[in-house]
């Protein structure tokens, strides 16, 4: 088959959008859409007309026509079976069948059909890819922008609880400037410069108690009561978060109140903190069977001060599941294998401070039907009103929790929506996308499995693939673990905190 252009016109012959697949003027291709209308018969049934030197396949869509241009030569089935996915796509992008919507979706139509032939050959995609492809949606990307929103949650935070701690430090001093007499002219009171550059250096990592006890001495005079009334310090903290497009409100007149019941609490990282971070690719057969899946984790450590960063990480691998362990060049191999401790290699060199650092990764790759962490049965099957799906989910590992469990189903267009009958937890009709999304907050072992049940006004089994899960995990898929953290010399404890982190990087029925 070779395909030489696709269009949507009128009954006029006028070309709404036209898509070459070969080299051709602008001339040529008006021309042989202007006098395709005077080569239909009034009287004929077929969906193909000839001339000497082209076909032309085409499908009525309402007042429009669907045009395929080909060469004499091609395989007419073909040319029919690439007709009625032209025929499809353009739902998809068009509320509705007149010339000014073909116009105003005309780029998107021309995207979703460069997708369907590739110089002047047909691509073997269905509706579904299409759609995948032109939407152009990245899952790296949604990772990216969740862990930037979380970040500038927990900046936000941060910046509050420090604002409240210098307007605390400021009314303390106020306070220890009124007991020792406002205004005083002795050798005690700061200056105001002073007090500003006192508040100014004042650390800014670590959030410390907002309460101070007063000192015995003077620690202010009228001047200093006079700079905490300006809030210069809280007003310049503010004013930089506000630059980089934030929407603050204002601490100090709202109080508790200002803080966002949306927003999420940082973590409380300790001095030593450590990330298990883990995703998963993969990727199952509709009717059964593991296609591939494959997990990638990686261990961090960020250590925020000098006295410990000569430590070691004491971990245990209680792994049954093959997986492949590798740790980073400078870290001592021979002392992990034999101890399972992780350590400098040169023990003069320290870990790098406020930085995570990459200690361990580890990889696994499978075929292995057993080690799949969440089973999905999807059985769509055609009825004399539609199609009829019914979807289920069973937890294959009972030690796992999965969180935030969200099963997409893509629907075919052109139909209305889904009606959902029977249905464990919550769903949702993504029109825009075309999805059913199943969501469910949490699946463990009390909930392994569930089911849900919906009805479509027509479609085909196939219409209703690939069907992807996304989901998170407190708890590792590979089970390493951190038990203590020492140091390096003299094999004393050190206090650590640590966060695991379990993610769906692509999961996919296909």
């Amino acid at each position: 088959m070779v395909l030489l252009a696709a269009a949507v016109c009128n009954r006029t012959g006028k070309a709404l959008v036209s898509r070459q697949f070969v080299e051709m003027t602008r001339s040529r291709i008006e021309g042989l859409l202007a006098a395709f209308p005077k080569l239909m018969g009034s009287g004929k049934q077929h969906t193909f007309v000839e001339t000497e030197s082209v076909r032309y396949v085409y499908q009525p869509l309402e007042k429009l026509f669907v045009l395929l241009i080909t060469t004499k030569a091609s395989n007419i089935l073909e040319d029919l079976e690439t007709l009625r996915l032209f025929a499809k796509v353009i739902p998809e992008y068009c509320k509705s069948f007149d010339e000014s919507e073909i116009a105003d979706q005309a780029f998107s139509l021309i995207f979703a059909f460069d997708e369907i032939v590739a110089l002047g050959y047909r691509e073997n995609v269905n509706l579904a890819q299409i759609r995948t492809f032109t939407e152009m949606d990245s899952h790296e990307e949604k990772v990216f922008q969740a862990v930037r929103q979380t970040q500038e949650k927990e900046a936000l935070d941060h910046m509050r609880r420090k604002a409240k701690e210098i307007q605390q430090r400021n009314r303390e001093m106020a306070k220890g400037g009124r007991m020792h007499g406002i205004g005083s002219a002795g050798g005690f009171g700061f200056r105001s410069s002073e007090a500003s550059s006192v508040i100014d250096s004042t650390p800014m990592e670590t959030p410390k108690p907002s309460y101070t006890k007063p000192s015995a001495k003077p620690v202010g005079s009228g001047k200093a009561l006079k700079l905490g009334s300006k809030k210069k310090d809280v007003d310049t903290f503010v004013g930089q978060i506000q630059m980089e497009g934030e929407k603050v409100v204002d601490s100090v007149r709202s109080g508790s109140s200002a803080i966002s019941k949306s927003s999420t609490p940082a973590v409380n990282q300790e001095s030593i903190h450590l990330l298990i971070e883990e995703k998963m690719v993969l990727t199952a057969g509709r009717d059964g069977g593991l296609q591939n899946m494959e997990v990638h984790g990686i261990m961090k450590l960020k250590v925020s001060e000098d006295r410990v960063g000569r430590i070691k990480v004491c971990t245990v691998n209680n792994d049954n599941k093959g997986i492949q362990i590798q740790t980073h060049p400078n870290i001592d191999k021979k002392m992990f294998l034999a101890t399972s401790q992780i350590g400098l290699k040169n023990p003069d060199k320290p870990f790098p401070l406020n930085q995570d650092v990459g200690i361990l990764k580890w990889r696994m790759q499978t075929q292995d039907e057993a080690l799949i962490p969440l089973s999905i049965n999807c059985w769509p099957s055609e009825s004399s009103s539609g199609c009829e799906v019914n979807i289920e989910y069973e937890l294959e590992q009972d030690d796992m929790q999965l969180e935030d469990v969200v099963i997409a189903i893509p629907c075919p267009s052109g139909v209305g929506s889904p009606v959902v009958g029977d249905c464990d937890g919550d769903y949702h009709y993504d029109s825009h996308k075309r999805q059913l999304q199943w969501s469910l907050p949490f699946i463990d072992a009390s909930n392994k499995s569930g089911s849900l049940e919906f009805t479509m006004n027509g479609g085909h089994p196939d219409d209703f693939f690939p069907v992807n899960v996304s989901f998170t995990s407190r708890k590792p898929y590979c089970d390493i673990q951190i038990t203590e953290v020492k140091q390096l010399a003299d094999d004393q404890p050190e206090k650590f905190s640590s966060d695991v982190l379990f993610f769906v990087e692509k999961y996919e029925i296909v």
